[in-house]
Formats: structure tokens, C-alpha cells, sequence
């Protein structure tokens, strides 16, 4: 790419812009176009908007034949080279230059709204653009600067890497015992092996017997009770003499 001094791009093109001559400016309060004579441009041509380095030029020329009628050269935008009308979108004012020292302001309109906003919109981008490279060549000159860390190894110097100690280490305190599986039941002492021990059952004793005996007998009984005999179940016994006689008769075993 050539040098910032001898190349230049292309912003802008509009076909047709209109050139006023405008009164001096009586206050501070800014230009206004309506004080201008707009059914009277002094001039009429095309206009070109180039970049060269960080400048960009406002250059109007011949549409027919592409003589330069005259150029502003602009430094910073939004600026005193350029700057727009208190009443209207479509009209500025620029500070032209004839290349000797000498200034001078004109009113410059465009007949279409679109053109104006191209025109504001391709200075805006390219002084955006010079701020850009501004930051990024500031931040290149501190870097540049900037004392740089030195990670290259020394003569003589060497690094260690213990790659197997590492892995017994992680294997030793990986190793743990396996739980027991679910379900197991450990085996039951040596003396309870045989079988299930049966719950312990304690004998009635013989008052006890005896008085469930008397109840049962004295319920019901319209009268006082007889006096008790010394053998409470003798009907019981007989009863159950006699059926063990006939369950031997029979060939029945009898069970004791």
C-alpha cells in the first residue's frame, strides 16, 4: 500500500449540490438558510468527499468537465469547517480554502434529504476511523514500552517432571476395601444351629388351676355351691378314662 501522503480513497459522491453566498453572521446563535437566497445558488455542481491520511476534503467540481471549483479541507468533524443551519437538515456551511492562506464561507444544500444524510454519515465514519487507529497506535507505542517477561531457560537451568510418583500415589489412595455385599447374613452362633429354640412356656400352678376349675363350675348355679370335693375333675378323669379305653379298642394310637 502506498504512503498516507499520496493515497487517497473516495467517501462520497453526489452528483448535484447547490453553492449560496451567505450573509455574515450577526450572532452567535448560528447559521440559518433561510436568510439565504435559495431560488439563487451561485453556483451548482458535484461533489466529492476523499480521504488522504487523517484529512478529508469537501471538493466541488465542473459536473461536466471535473474542474475543481473549490475545496475544504476538514480536520475534526463535528468542527468549524463544517457545520449545519439552526432551521434545516439539507444545508451547511463550509469554510473552503484556496490553497494560499485564504478562507472563505459558503452555504452548501443538497435537493434531496438522502444526500445530506450520506454526506454527514461518510464524514462521521471516517473520523471515527482515525480515532480508532489514534487508540490502537497509543496502546501499540505502551506495549512497545512496556518491559517484556522473559520465559526462555537460562543456560543451564532444566525443570524436573515426576510422572510415575504421581501415578502410585493416586492408585494407593485409590484402593479401598469393597463393602460387603447386600443381603448376607452372618452365620448364627455354633450352639443354635439345630433349630429354632422354642419361647419358654411356664407351667400353671396348681391354686391357679384349681380356682379357674371352681369358677368355671360355680357359674350359673341357682343355689350355694356344695362344698368342694378332693377331686375337682373326676368327672373330667372318667370321661377321659373311657375314651382312652375305646381309642385303644378301636387301634387308634393314644398319645401321652
Amino acid at each position: 500500500m502506498a504512503d498516507d501522503n499520496s493515497y487517497e480513497s473516495m467517501l462520497c459522491v453526489k452528483p448535484e449540490v447547490h453553492v449560496y453566498r451567505i450573509p455574515p453572521r450577526a450572532s452567535n446563535r448560528g447559521y440559518r438558510a433561510a436568510d439565504w437566497k435559495l431560488d439563487e445558488p451561485a453556483w451548482s455542481g458535484r461533489m466529492k468527499i476523499t480521504a488522504k491520511g487523517k484529512l478529508a476534503y469537501i471538493k466541488l467540481e465542473d459536473k461536466n468537465t471535473g474542474e475543481l471549483f473549490a475545496q475544504a479541507p476538514v480536520e475534526q468533524y463535528p468542527g468549524c469547517v463544517v457545520e449545519s443551519v439552526t432551521d434545516s437538515s439539507r444545508y451547511f456551511v463550509i469554510r473552503i480554502e484556496d490553497g494560499n492562506g485564504r478562507h472563505a464561507f459558503i452555504g452548501l444544500g443538497f435537493g434531496d434529504r438522502g444526500d445530506s444524510f450520506d454526506f454527514n454519515v461518510a464524514l462521521q465514519d471516517h473520523f471515527k476511523w482515525v480515532k480508532q487507529e489514534g487508540e490502537l497506535a497509543k496502546q501499540e507505542a505502551s506495549e512497545s514500552t512496556a518491559p517484556k517477561l522473559d520465559l526462555r531457560f537460562k543456560e543451564g537451568q532444566t525443570i524436573k517432571i515426576s510422572i510415575g510418583q504421581n501415578i502410585k500415589k493416586k492408585e494407593a489412595g485409590g484402593a479401598k476395601s469393597r463393602p460387603m455385599a447386600m443381603g448376607l447374613l452372618p452365620p448364627p452362633p455354633a450352639g443354635k444351629v439345630g433349630g429354632v429354640i422354642p419361647p419358654s412356656v411356664e407351667q400353671p400352678t396348681v391354686s391357679t388351676v384349681q380356682s379357674t376349675a371352681a369358677s368355671l363350675l360355680d357359674f350359673g348355679s341357682p343355689g350355694p355351691s356344695a362344698p368342694p370335693s378332693a377331686d375337682v375333675w373326676g368327672d373330667f378323669t372318667s370321661a377321659g378314662a373311657n375314651s382312652s379305653k375305646d381309642a385303644v379298642q378301636s387301634g387308634w394310637v393314644q398319645f401321652s
